[in-house]
């Protein structure tokens, strides 16, 4: 979900929700909750959820099937912002500080 609004000073403020749903079996021993990834043959329907019953809506934030996942350890580099390149997801090995990521297959 994302938004733009104008702030009280007239500025505008780009602002997004990440919906969070319980870990699966992949992503459980990493942390207690993962982001919710829609399947591509629920895209349509989430869309559609504005005026539908929140049971609706709730019945397509599930976790994603951590078969269609992969995981694999990558630098801290990855914890800072400023460092929004490739070299963050690349895969480490060895004595290097690591952090786990995740990708789908």
């Amino acid at each position: 979900m994302w938004d733009l609004w104008r702030k009280p000073d007239g500025n505008n403020l780009e602002s997004f929700t990440i919906i969070t749903t319980e870990p699966n079996e992949l992503m459980r021993p990493i942390h207690d909750r993962m982001p919710v990834i829609l399947r591509r043959e629920d895209e349509e329907q989430w869309l559609a959820v504005s005026g539908a019953r929140f049971e609706i809506a709730r019945s397509i934030l599930k976790p994603y099937a951590a078969d269609q996942m992969d995981a694999h350890e990558v630098s801290t580099f990855v914890n800072k912002p400023e460092n929004d390149t490739a070299e963050c997801i690349q895969p480490v090995s060895g004595s290097e500080t690591l952090t786990p990521q995740l990708s789908l297959l």
